[in-house]
């Protein structure tokens, strides 16, 4: 089973212009990024609408792809990337861009998900653990998943899933194993070409959560679980943060 991951990156963000370029530890964060995944696959590229980071890849000798920048999403420039590149892989990882410690394990948890014939899509969850304080739990950009017995994702939503009923809100935590979303996927090739042609559905529309899409018209995504925690890179207050991680681990 062949995989490769393909890195979106684009400059344009409303909370942080060209983040994929920002500095952390003497590095632009997209490097980060792509050593991290290369620490696992041989065969990674960055996908990009930008000839900054375009350049910027180069610069640092990884792989690049220019892509189209009126893509709606990362797994539809991910799909052009693909198709530029002509690749005969069975497996297609994405890595958002600006996820400087996606973890090695992480990785391997998403390629182990194809271990089962029937999944067509994988991605992560990190359970918040029986001690959380349910303002994390609450925070509607955590997205949480309910999943069947065989690990199967039933549904993601912004809203916590399940409601427990019977029992004090602040008490949910130590009563349910939620799990957050974390948001990073794998995708069979077929399936990609498959996902990228569907129009936009009710559920998506209804909570800004592409996965959702691709759940309410059918399709199966199993969810890894992993107990490390992401630190991903939205605002320049999340750069501080992470230069204050990246310090702690002394990476």
């Amino acid at each position: 089973m062949k995989c490769i991951a393909i890195i979106p990156a684009r400059y344009a963000s409303t909370r942080f212009p060209g983040k994929p370029l920002a500095v952390l530890g003497g590095k632009p964060v997209i490097q980060h990024v792509y050593e991290q995944v290369s620490s696992v696959l041989d065969e990674v590229y960055v996908a990009t609408d930008d000839e900054r980071i375009y350049n910027k890849v180069l610069e640092f000798g990884g792989r690049v792809v220019m892509t189209s920048p009126n893509h709606k999403s990362g797994t539809d420039r991910i799909e052009e990337a693909a198709n530029k590149i002509g690749t005969d892989a069975d497996i297609i990882i994405n890595v958002q861009g600006d996820e400087p410690f996606i973890h090695p394990s992480q990785i391997r948890s998403l390629i182990a998900c194809f271990d089962e014939p029937t999944t067509q899509i994988a991605t992560l969850g990190k359970p918040f653990g029986a001690d959380a304080d349910m303002s994390l739990i609450d925070n509607p950009n955590s997205p949480k998943i309910a999943v069947d017995n065989n690990g199967f994702a039933l549904y993601f939503s912004r809203s916590v899933i399940p409601y427990i009923r019977g029992t004090e809100h602040a008490e949910w935590a130590g009563n349910y194993p939620f799990l957050k979303h974390l948001g990073v996927y794998a995708y069979r090739t077929n399936v990609l070409r498959e996902i990228t042609k569907l129009p936009q559905s009710s559920l998506e529309l209804a909570e800004s959560l592409e996965q959702l899409r691709w759940l309410q018209n059918g399709y199966r995504i199993r969810v890894g679980t992993t107990d490390i925690e992401t630190v991903g890179i939205d605002t320049p207050e999340d750069l501080k943060k992470a230069e204050k991680v990246l310090l702690e681990r002394n990476i």
